[in-house]
């Protein structure tokens, strides 16, 4: 029985190969050039055929009685397939991997959670393997590959083509708790060749804007003051907007022609609806997925189901079994609907038991066949095909830290995008931190750079992003905190004090409240929040030159400007009247005026005013103030009474008039901070210093030398005994003995501790799994097919943490002793004890 059998699975293999060859030579038509086929240029050829599988693991190259049975249904499942669809491509079945063997496309996927806080979400899943993987071309693009190799080997050599990608992300996401799936279908030549020249950079794209609701109109009042009448001429105005219309008609002609050359570009495809590419789906529903996506694995980014990109699917699978799809694709994924429980439209390839084979009972439906293939049939329908899927092949996915922090398998990527580049670093591979830039081009031959943005890492100096528009030559860098200046954001055209520099503070972080300061060589204005004094801005100008002043309190000479005039705002201050708190203070500093003006008070339009004249240090006599009648104009807004006293105002301008001698001092600081954060930026632009993790020994030189010192250095193992003496000088033979005694029972007694938690954490672990193999066996037939994959998983988790239990105890079994007698030959030695206990 078992040679008859032998022999017809052969006829069968023989069977599929000659539908295989024939299907093959029905394309032979459709093949194209290579001059058709877009083959990236910054990706090297890789001899697959070159790679060592001497050290692979048996499982890579020899099949379990469970996977051949598996093979035997699945070839059983394909000869019903071919039957019933004829006009259909075959199905990606049972590919070789990388040691020729065949294996079934589903036990090649590895559910696996790698131990980092990225790789739980399924973008940062996808983000990282479009990194990581450099990515091959199909040998045919309308052919799915003869070989699907293991995601180990994939991410040894770091590249794949889309199969490779996609069941490499399959097994992160599944890991992870998604419900993802891979799948074998077909989509555009942008997509399939990982072509992004036409598409938008992501980080280009605008979030959507928020639906702001409208506020409900006021009601007209008829009592409002009308607004100046419109004297501006409607005529220029029309010819205004009509210019205005042509410019904004030939752009968007111009724009209009490109997208059309675009559209025309991408229509000129001959294999449209041929090419075969491999993606992922995400179904709703676990990990509070709300709606089903794809992921393209070449690029990491999500799709809607219904994008245009996507013309068709054949079939898709998971680590559990595999379904073909039955829905019509003639208007690509649009209309098709990822219930997978509906048979109709997704027919399932490994059966329950109680379930009934779709297949064979939708053939009755067919034409009849001739009698031998009648018998074929009956045969075909003994086959069991209600067994569970086997396990993975593929050995454990592990990728360590300095794999997962350097990503690129260059250190280096570059994605072109419309009139757009974007590249990519390793983190220290630049040494200015440099992780990533996007350079915008005005023109599709991105010949124009329009704008620059660097992302940097690691910067002692906290940069974050800098930004660069070659237009206006304008540099904002943008700083995260933690700065030495309490530094946000800088924007300039050049390091040099005479430019024009706008900073952005952490207002938090200082003292003083500035948010905001705008400095150039005739004003500088200063914007605050947060102050109790309630100011918010402070606006300063100045005259042409200088002269070097000495700051008070400081050694530090500037080069100060003369001060024309400072202008101060304040918010309300609701504890004082209206027309006692001051709104806007000006000082004009050259006219020896001061003018002050009050906040409004409720209904009233006009404000409360007060202007001071002062008297021109020349006319003084020494530093006294002197109020000369006529010299100060107030308006009291609303008021009949009386102006108040000479008394009142001459203390006001007193408070006024030191406040504006401070006032310059602050304006001082101002340019002194100014002059030292300019000073300060160009010695960090000129030597650039990157922060190291103090974890990070290999890169963190200063810890690197404390750890390798540490582990020279002994620790005085006698210190704690010796210290109980006092004076261990004068210590006796009976003491010394005592002294080593204690010290060696110590260590005994730390060591059996050491073995003795080990074991109680061995034990532990041993009867929780004994109680997890007991619950199993009692729920196992009320289990369903998810919750059993789950216990599998901690069940393997469970062995893997007891073996390595059991490893550790085997260890400090060994090394304990050995512990021992060393430090009993290092007492024996330590000249402390020696020269009391002799040779005893």
């Amino acid at each position: 029985m078992e040679i008859l059998e032998e022999k017809e699975e052969e006829a069968q293999r023989e069977k599929l190969k000659g539908l295989t060859i024939s299907d093959n030579l029905q394309d032979v038509d459709m093949k194209v050039s290579a001059k058709q086929v877009c083959v990236p240029s910054d990706v090297p050829d890789f001899d697959w055929s070159s790679i060592d599988t001497s050290q692979l693991p048996s499982s890579y190259k020899t099949n379990s009685l469970k996977e051949k049975k598996l093979l035997r249904v699945a070839d059983h499942f394909l000869w019903q397939y071919t039957h019933l669809c004829p006009d259909r491509k075959l199905l990606f079945l049972h590919p070789v991997n990388e040691c020729g063997l065949e294996k079934f496309v589903s036990t090649t996927v590895r559910p696996t959670l790698l131990p980092y806080p990225e790789l739980y979400q399924w973008d940062g899943c996808a983000s990282f393997i479009s990194d990581y993987l450099t990515m091959e071309l199909l040998k045919s693009p309308i052919i799915p590959p003869t070989s699907l190799y293991s995601p180990t080997t994939i991410l040894k050599y770091q590249r794949g083509n889309c199969f490779d990608f996609s069941v490499l992300l399959c097994s992160m996401l599944i890991g992870a708790s998604y419900d993802a799936y891979c799948v074998h279908g077909y989509a555009t030549r942008e997509m399939c060749t990982l072509d992004t020249t036409l598409e938008l950079c992501p980080l280009l794209r605008e979030p959507q804007e928020r639906q702001v609701p409208k506020k409900g109109m006021k009601k007209s009042n008829k009592y409002r003051v009308k607004p100046p009448p419109d004297m501006q001429s409607k005529f220029e105005l029309q010819q205004e907007a009509k210019n205005k219309a042509e410019i904004v008609a030939a752009r968007e002609n111009k724009e209009g022609e490109e997208e059309v050359m675009e559209v025309e570009k991408g229509k000129r495809d001959p294999l449209y609806g041929l090419r075969v590419h491999a993606w992922v789906l995400v179904l709703s529903g676990k990990r509070d997925v709300p709606k089903t996506f794809f992921i393209n694995p070449f690029t990491g980014s999500s799709h809607s189901t219904t994008d245009e990109h996507f013309l068709g699917i054949e079939s898709i699978w998971n680590h559990r079994n595999y379904w073909v799809n039955m829905q019509d694709c003639r208007n690509g994924c649009k209309d098709l609907t990822f219930d997978l429980g509906d048979a109709t439209r997704w027919e399932v390839m490994l059966l329950g038991s109680h379930e009934p084979l779709q297949l064979l009972a939708g053939a009755e439906e067919e034409e009849v066949l001739p009698d031998r293939d009648m018998d074929c049939v009956r045969k075909k329908e003994e086959v069991d095909m209600s067994f569970d899927m086997p396990p993975s092949w593929v050995a454990p996915i592990q990728i360590t830290p300095r794999e997962f922090e350097t990503r690129y398998s260059q250190g280096r990527k570059v994605i072109l995008y419309k009139k757009a580049k974007l590249e990519k670093w390793a983190p220290y591979l630049n040494g200015n931190g440099l992780m990533k830039r996007l350079t915008v081009y005005a023109d599709l031959d991105c010949a124009e750079v329009v704008k620059v943005k660097e992302w940097f890492k690691n910067r002692e100096d906290m940069l974050d992003m800098r930004e660069m528009n070659k237009q206006t030559q304008l540099t904002t860098d943008y700083f995260s905190p933690g700065h030495l200046l309490s530094l946000k954001a800088h924007t300039y055209t050049s390091l040099e004090p005479e430019a024009e520099h706008t900073m952005e503070f952490y207002s938090e972080a200082r003292v003083d409240g500035l948010q905001k300061r705008v400095k150039n060589a005739k004003e500088m204005t200063e914007y605050f929040v947060g102050r109790d004094d309630f100011l918010h801005v402070r606006h300063t100008e100045f005259h042409k030159g200088g002269k070097k002043i000495h700051l008070a309190g400081t050694r530090t000479e500037i080069n100060s400007q003369p001060i024309v005039q400072i202008k101060e705002c304040f918010y309300r201050n609701l504890e004082k009247p209206a027309d006692e708190d001051i709104a806007e203070c000006i000082f004009l500093i050259t006219e020896n005026t001061i003018h002050l003006t009050y906040h409004l008070k409720d209904k009233y339009i006009t404000a409360s005013k007060k202007s001071f004249y002062k008297e021109a240090e020349s006319d003084r006599k020494g530093k006294e103030i002197f109020m000369i009648p006529g010299r100060c104009i107030t308006y009291q807004a609303g008021s009949s009474e009386k102006d108040k006293n000479q008394l009142h105002l001459y203390k006001l301008l007193q408070e006024l008039t030191k406040e504006e001698k401070w006032l310059k001092q602050q304006v001082q600081q101002s340019e002194a901070e100014v002059l030292n954060i300019l000073k300060i930026r160009k010695n960090e632009e000129s030597a650039v210093k990157l922060s190291f993790s103090i974890y990070d020994t290999e890169r963190n030189e200063k810890r690197r030398q404390q750890y390798e010192a540490m582990k020279k250095q002994d620790l005085d193992y006698l210190a704690p005994f010796l210290i109980q003496i006092g004076h261990p000088e004068k210590m006796t033979k009976a003491q010394a003995l005592c002294v080593r005694d204690e010290c060696l029972a110590d260590l005994k007694h730390r060591l059996i501790d050491k073995v003795n938690i080990i074991q109680a954490r061995f034990e532990q672990a041993v009867e929780e799994l004994q109680k997890m193999n007991q619950w199993f066996q009692k729920n196992r037939n009320r289990l369903s097919a998810e919750e059993e994959d789950d216990f599998l998983t901690h069940h393997s988790e469970t062995m893997s943490h007891i073996h390595t239990l059991e490893l550790r105890l085997d260890r400090e079994k060994q090394t304990a002793t050995q512990k021992y007698l060393d430090l009993e030959e290092k007492l024996r030695k330590d000249p402390r004890l020696s020269e009391h206990l002799g040779h005893s």
